[in-house]
């Protein structure tokens, strides 16, 4: 049943779990542990529907790249799946099975343990298991293999669950019931309680035997830098791994284009391929080409151009203008991107010793570029370029920051924040374990793309369901076993 904690405090004694966080994850992991029988409180920060009140507390400070982190996130029932897109893309083989440059390792679980969560995960995003992930066009040379994706109706979690999340059995739903601490035990390596605080600061406890954060990768870094017990104990340190290795995708202002002669208008979708990956050292990315429509930028239509990016300039919105609209007029064949990030440690949210309204520590993002992602760009977008040309496809007109990495770059991310409490063997590489539990805890785990090892050149939204659907079955298996142990 979902309840109001504003005005319905009725939290159970305990929990056989407590998830943070209503989102795709959150929801996802809620039905399946409550289906499995066991009892389950899902705790959403937010409301049915959006508020400035919820959202405001996603403010924070950025330095470095500036990553829209207060609009690109929702927090609200149902997470960012309020205004998801809905594509999706598999992950692949080699995702797994290559590290990335320098001395982070990979992934430390085989391709296969996402893998076979495949068709369920695609079940639950509303994607025709029959039809397999489609291409809109041919390969361009042996670089760039036609990508293949699906598009989700998309999926509003919130809405197409609304009737499980009332009436499913053994779960309890709690909108604008904020997490604001977690209580670590460190005689037992347990956490004991999440804190929890309506809007006027009214607090309890919330008690389980297993406690599972799903807000997102900047929101679950930001709950182990909060939790004091958890620093205290040497589980978080406030400059180590947690919130190290933010991650986004990139898209980048890779140039124009003018389409040959008798050449198909249609937008055209690339994607390297491994061959590609290998024989540069890059990162994976997605290429994209469309042709807007005939309208002639010259004469009295570019000076209009010209005023509306100076007037833009002038007036300090240029960033805000360039994030949602180009300044490309129709008639310009236009080249997008989806690239890969490669984890970086000095792509980090640090903690700040300011104070939210609810009394949570905020945080800064520092987002950065290393030298291998500037070398994955140029590549891609030389490579490309070239591609194109010998296809006989048109020719392509790069934008000086793509090859000259010297000059700065035109690029805005694409809302996908990945990376912040890592996968990894062990905790000198990484934040949770290879079942996603928190390194130095028994019963604290992470659910999300905030584990991501590597952020791929994939929309996130498909294997962060994967993911927890492998999570579901693992904790399902612990505490089968617990009982039976203790039975």
């Amino acid at each position: 049943m979902i309840k109001d904690y504003q005005s319905q405090k009725e939290l159970r004694d305990l929990y056989d779990f407590c998830i943070v966080g209503g989102g795709p994850a959150g929801i996802t992991l809620a039905l399946r542990l409550a289906g499995y029988g066991w009892s389950v409180v899902l705790l959403e920060g937010g409301e049915h529907n959006y508020s400035q009140r919820s959202q405001s507390l996603y403010k924070c400070s950025s330095s470095g790249l500036n990553v829209y982190l207060e609009e690109t996130r929702l927090r609200f029932l149902g997470g960012t799946s309020n205004h998801w897109a809905g594509r999706c893309r598999p992950f692949q083989q080699s995702d797994f099975a290559v590290p990335p440059p320098g001395d982070l390792p990979g992934w430390p679980i085989e391709f296969s343990e996402i893998e076979r969560h495949l068709p369920a995960a695609m079940a639950i995003l509303d994607l025709p298991l029959d039809s397999g992930f489609k291409t809109i066009n041919g390969a361009m040379d042996s670089e760039f293999e036609a990508d293949r994706f699906l598009l989700s109706p998309p999926t509003r979690f919130a809405q197409k669950y609304a009737r499980d999340l009332e009436e499913t059995e053994g779960l309890d739903v709690f909108i604008n019931c904020n997490c604001v601490d977690l209580e670590f035990d460190n005689t037992t390596s347990r956490i004991a309680a999440v804190v929890v605080s309506d809007y006027d600061l009214r607090r309890e406890r919330a008690r389980a035997k297993h406690f599972i954060l799903a807000t997102g990768a900047v929101e679950n870094a930001r709950q182990l830098l909060n939790s004091e017990s958890l620093v205290a104990g040497g589980v978080v340190s406030r400059d180590g791994f947690v919130g190290s290795c933010f991650m986004e995708h990139l898209n980048v202002e890779m140039g124009t284009f003018i389409l040959m002669e008798g050449q198909d208008p249609e937008p055209r979708q690339y994607f390297t391929t491994d061959a590609f990956v290998m024989e540069h050292k890059s990162g994976k990315g997605n290429v994209s080409t469309a042709l807007l429509s005939e309208v002639k930028s010259y004469g009295r239509m570019a000076e209009v151009k010209t005023f509306l990016e100076t007037l833009s300039c002038d007036i300090g919105i240029a960033h805000k203008i360039d994030y949602i609209a180009k300044f490309n007029c129709p008639g310009d064949g236009v080249i997008t991107t989806m690239i890969e990030q490669f984890p970086n440690r000095k792509s980090r949210l640090s903690f700040l010793e300011e104070r939210d309204g609810l009394g949570m520590g905020k945080v800064n993002i520092n987002w950065e570029l290393s030298l291998q992602d500037r070398h994955t760009i140029k590549t891609i977008g030389m490579e490309m370029a070239k591609c194109f040309v010998e296809a006989g496809l048109g020719y392509v007109k790069l934008s000086e920051g793509v090859y000259d990495v010297s000059q700065p770059l035109k690029m805005t991310p694409h809302a996908h924040h990945m990376g912040t409490t890592r996968m990894a063997s062990t905790p000198e590489f990484g934040v949770v374990d290879q079942n996603c539990k928190v390194f130095g805890t028994d019963n604290l785990y992470m659910a999300g793309s905030s584990v991501f090892a590597t952020g791929g050149a994939s929309n996130p939204t498909m294997p962060i369901v994967q993911l927890t659907l492998r999570l579901a079955e693992h904790l399902n298996h612990q505490m089968s076993s617990a009982v039976a142990a203790n039975s």
